[in-house]
């Protein structure tokens, strides 16, 4: 009865050959695309008689996660390398780091001024790194470099488009370059280990300056006020010229861009945060574990010079806060804290408006007082 009913089929088929075997054969496309694509089902009896081929099953793998590689000496760890890491970070899934070892930078740089354990603490609490890789060479060698690959499976090979020069002249990223795993981010204007080492020494200087003034005295045996006035001078210069411009957009990439969740411990904890060294990173941990949400208020540079002193702060607020933004442990900051911790402060700093959640059941301060600090358990529920 089938046959019967087809047979017109099957006289189309004898008859022209060449356009039904071009319908078929359409058919047959428009069939492993759209399977291909997610579409319509492949017919049982193709994926019978082909069962071997890929393109008959939808792809079960996702997607491959890139892993890229970028090193570096990051002593005097500031934003400039933060940023750079978080540019390396974009260019794929998982971001590897190499801290260059101490004999590596004395041979090529000279001698770093933190040790490679504090590098390691700074690079490690960098909320864009996944792993780090001590003592790693200073220049990819061929041997290195087939260890990235092979061992860490690093696909892409990161850095700045600053030029990395060997004692030789030869480009430290040679061999990359030439195996085509090499790509380039843009380098941080305004900051660098060597621009901080020359604040540091002006500071040491124009401190020198200002006692030598402080401790002249006027041929009559009475303080010479204009030699102190000089020193006020040179004590002015403590706040030097910063090359940063910082944007807004700039800080969005920095910040997490979330708030605390219903019913958070919300911890706070404020300073000056200058020059930020492994301390400030092993601080700002244990105070993210005693909460949920780490909120950080930085000092101005005004505020910083009060109860330092007038050459500091060496980090100007916004570098500053930065680089606490760059902390994997900090959540939010608060740029231009106020020395004192009022109730006012801690209400809006807190409120509904801030952060939208319904209350906050408790409220945890720690004040950072420089080269101390203490806890104090503030129990007030915010409603």
């Amino acid at each position: 009865m089938d046959f019967e009913n087809n047979s017109w089929i099957w006289e189309g088929v004898y008859h022209y050959p060449h356009l039904f075997g071009g319908i078929m054969l359409t058919a047959a496309v428009l069939g492993l695309s759209t399977s291909f694509f997610g579409g319509i089902g492949v017919p049982s009896s193709l994926a019978y008689f082909w069962p071997d081929l890929g393109i008959f099953h939808k792809r079960k793998h996702g997607k491959k996660r890139i892993r890229v590689y970028m090193d570096g000496c990051f002593d005097l760890m500031h934003y400039g390398h933060a940023n750079a890491l978080r540019q390396a970070k974009a260019l794929g899934d998982e971001l590897v780091v190499g801290v260059v070892s101490d004999e590596e930078i004395i041979a090529n740089k000279g001698p770093p001024v933190l040790s490679m354990d504090e590098r390691l603490v700074l690079v490690s609490g960098l909320k864009w790194v996944d792993e780090v890789i001590a003592n790693a060479p200073y220049a990819i060698t061929e041997q290195f470099m087939n260890t990235l690959f092979n061992e860490h499976k690093i696909d892409y090979i990161i850095h700045g488009d600053d030029p990395c020069l060997l004692p030789d002249g030869t480009d430290a990223y040679a061999l990359a370059k030439k195996a085509g795993r090499y790509k380039q981010i843009k380098r941080t204007e305004g900051v660098s280990s060597t621009d901080i080492v020359g604040r540091i020494l002006s500071y040491v200087k124009d401190t020198k300056t200002h006692d030598d003034h402080n401790g002249s005295t006027s041929l009559h045996g009475e303080r010479d006020n204009t030699n102190e006035a000089e020193g006020e001078k040179c004590q002015s210069k403590g706040l030097h010229l910063s090359h940063f411009l910082p944007t807004s957009r700039r800080i969005v990439q920095f910040s997490n861009d979330k708030g605390p969740g219903p019913n958070a411990r919300v911890v706070y904890i404020d300073g000056a945060f200058d020059l930020f060294h492994a301390g400030h990173v092993e601080i700002l941990k244990n105070a993210r574990q005693l909460g949920d949400f780490l909120l950080v208020g930085i000092h101005t540079d005004q505020t910083v010079s009060e109860h330092r002193g007038a050459h500091y702060p060496i980090m100007h607020l916004h570098e500053r806060s930065l680089s606490v933004l760059a902390c994997r442990y900090v959540d939010e900051v608060i740029i231009g804290a106020p020395w004192d911790v009022t109730k006012d402060m801690v209400c809006k700093s807190f409120s509904i408006n801030n952060f939208g959640n319904e209350y906050y059941s408790i409220f945890l301060y720690i004040l950072l007082n420089f080269s101390r600090w203490q806890l104090m358990m503030v129990f007030t529920d915010f409603y």
